[in-house]
């Protein structure tokens, strides 16, 4: 295991229904090639070894006989396979029958899960194991005696947040199914052996069900479904597969095939969602249970480089997640981008909306720079407006040409506020810095940050005034990635009366510009061009002074760029990942799985080392920051995100001085 990440195996088999021999065979042979791949857990379908469909056959002593020697088959042939290995199948005992999962690791029978949910058509042959304590069972004289019940979890040795559970099919639709209290008490993965039918909507149900289950649990999830080669007399069975994560979909295979489906989960964001939730540790000690864990070493080879591709010879880091993909851009959706900038919309205008009614205020005052994030706050400002029935009029939209303004962001800010039908107004600072630099004794040929921060404080100056004028706030207009980094000048840019923007990364805000631009096309075109030029402007606080008429200063040759400052925010913040780590995950997504690298490793290190050392040094910043919406799972604002101003950051900058 590396970097907290394992692969696991969710497995269809060619079922050969009644014949125990075939299906064992055929078990075998898919685990030893799910092991290859270095599967940690191979999970089939329910009643895999006799196939689900047998119907009366399960009273027959003859399958039930078969179904124990197809399972010591199994336990033999398993002696190779580095790997837990979850089967299901009829198991006697008591004179009931039970609907079981095995748990097998290296030539061993470590337990027997009996199902407790008994659909209507299988209580005909299974008996519920509710109610049963943990027991030992003697299966038979090959394999002896194992334990037998409901509240047993296997455990690594090594890696005790290698914790896995099985529950049974219709197990999962209970009211408190077994997965969460197996859970609360420890468990990290859940292993679901399933033989749900094809039936119309069932799918999308079960992957719903299953899908909560990952999320309120904070597990890891993995269902096999029992396939097409089943008997088609009453049903049809899909083979449709699952591997979910902490409520997301990490891998999904296609209905009506069999095979192996593999996917990378990551345990260690399971445990740091579990330490982060009050909830979670507080329902686990409210339903304590008699668990007992039974031990395996799956990691004992502390050495172990990770996983292996397709090809069985790489054993680099690029291999380890080969089974799941690292977006670019975490915090922008592939699959429904309109649908999440919709959401965006309404929660930072109803957070301003609420905010404007509390205070009685009718007037707002922003500055409007022609780049995203005062175009973007802007045009949330119109929408809280909108809800409040105040006139857009009331708006005030304020552009202060300094020495680095381009006539392109000027004339885009403009078109922006009389597109829209707000007051606006172009006022220059440059005589006030001027004479400002001339109080203080400062040359304005030496362009420092004096010269930078100057004109930055002078707008917030003039920006405040303004709204003791008019009777209003300001608008604040700097975003998620400027937090994070420091990069605004403190009580400049750096202050207003209520931040609309601060939980909004630069990587989303492009993507929010975009999306609108879209929807302005049919209606307001002139508006919806502005939009297009604001989108693919460069970021830049245009505060030196622009050679012919173009911006000299852009941001992302200064500190970086944002699509990796979010990245490393992302996960720095939102799962508590380290440097380490997020370097790892930055190749994986910038590198190994691009056609063409994005950066460098070198440049990843970098900027890296870049983020890091100012998103330590810059929280003073942070800490009296005014007011903002929350919006995502990632903020920094004082009630979300605690950290002294004087922290230091020597553990994480050396752990970045390490990498390779």
């Amino acid at each position: 295991m590396k970097y907290g990440f394992i692969r696991v195996c969710s497995a269809t088999p060619n079922v050969f229904v009644a014949d125990c021999t075939k299906n064992a065979e055929e078990i075998v042979t898919l685990a030893k090639i799910a092991s290859m791949q270095k599967s940690k857990i191979i999970v089939f379908p329910e009643l895999s070894i006799t196939g689900c469909t047998c119907g009366d056959l399960f009273f027959q002593d003859k399958l039930l006989k078969s179904a124990i020697t197809g399972l010591e088959n199994i336990v033999e042939e398993s002696k190779e396979i580095n790997a837990l290995i979850a089967v299901g199948l009829p198991v006697k005992s008591e004179k009931s029958i039970f609907d079981c999962c095995a748990f097998i690791c290296r030539g061993e029978l470590l337990c027997i899960i009996p199902k407790m949910s008994i659909g209507v058509e299988q209580q005909r042959w299974f008996s519920s194991a509710a109610g049963i304590d943990n027991k030992a069972v003697y299966i038979s004289e090959k394999i002896g005696t194992v334990p037998f019940g409901t509240n047993f979890f296997i455990q690594d040795e090594v890696k005790d947040y290698f914790c896995v559970a099985a529950e049974i099919a219709q197990d999962a639709e209970n009211q408190i199914p077994p997965s969460t209290l197996h859970a609360l008490n420890g468990a990290t993965i859940i292993a679901n052996l399933n033989s749900n039918p094809e039936l119309i909507s069932s799918r999308e149900r079960i992957m719903t069900n299953l899908q909560s289950l990952s999320a309120r649990n904070k597990c890891a999830y993995i269902m096999s479904s029992a396939g097409h080669n089943e008997s088609t007399t009453a049903y049809v069975y899909s083979g449709e597969n699952f591997v979910f994560e902490n409520g997301q979909i990490i891998a999904r295979s296609e209905p009506f095939t069999d095979g192996l489906l593999f996917a990378d989960i990551d345990l260690e964001a399971i445990n740091h969602d579990r330490i982060t939730s009050p909830s979670f540790k507080k329902n686990g000690k409210r339903y304590d249970g008699d668990y007992t864990a039974i031990p395996v070493n799956l990691f004992e080879n502390k050495k172990e480089a990770g996983f292996l591709s397709k090809s069985t010879k790489n054993t680099s880091d690029e291999n380890i997640i080969h089974y799941r993909k690292v977006s670019k851009s975490p915090f922008v959706p592939e699959e429904g981008i309109e649908a999440r900038c919709r959401e965006v919309m309404e929660i930072q205008s109803e957070g301003l909306a609420k905010r404007l009614a509390s205070i009685n205020c009718r007037n707002a005052v922003i500055g409007l720079s022609g780049g995203l994030d005062s175009t973007w706050a802007f045009l949330v400002t119109k929408k809280a407006f909108e809800k409040c029935g105040l006139p857009k009029k009331n708006i005030l939209c304020v552009t202060m040409p300094g020495f680095g303004s381009t006539d392109r962001t000027q004339d885009n800010a403009e078109n922006l506020a009389k597109n829209t039908g707000a007051d606006f107004r172009r006022i220059s600072i440059k005589d006030s810095v001027l004479q400002h630099f001339k109080d203080i004794g400062h040359d304005p040929d030496n362009h420092n940050t004096v010269y930078e921060n100057a004109q930055a404080r002078e707008r917030t100056q003039i920006l405040m005034d303004l709204a003791n004028q008019v009777n209003g706030i300001v608008i604040g207009t700097g975003d998620l990635s400027e937090l994070a980094l420091g990069w605004c000048t403190y009580n400049g840019d750096h202050m207003s009366m209520y931040g609309v923007n601060a939980s909004i990364p630069k990587t989303l805000m492009r993507a929010l510009i975009k999306y609108t631009a879209q929807q302005e096309r049919d209606k307001n075109q002139n508006l919806a061009a502005v939009l297009d030029d604001i989108a693919s402007t460069p970021v830049s606080p245009e505060l030196l002074p622009a050679q012919d008429g173009k911006i000299t200063q852009q941001t992302e040759n200064i500190v970086g760029p944002y699509e990796l400052h979010d990245f490393f925010l992302y996960y720095a913040v939102r799962w508590g990942f380290s440097p380490k780590k997020i370097f790892f995950l930055a190749k994986c997504a910038f590198i190994y799985n691009c056609p063409e690298p994005v950066y460098s490793t070198e440049e990843i290190k970098k900027w890296l080392s870049v983020f890091f050392k100012r998103f330590f040094s810059q929280q003073y910043k942070r800490n009296c920051s005014p007011d903002g919406i929350q919006v995502g799972s990632v903020s920094l604002a004082p009630g979300s995100f605690n950290m002294p101003s004087d922290v230091s950051s020597s553990i994480w900058m050396q752990e970045i001085q390490e990498l390779c």
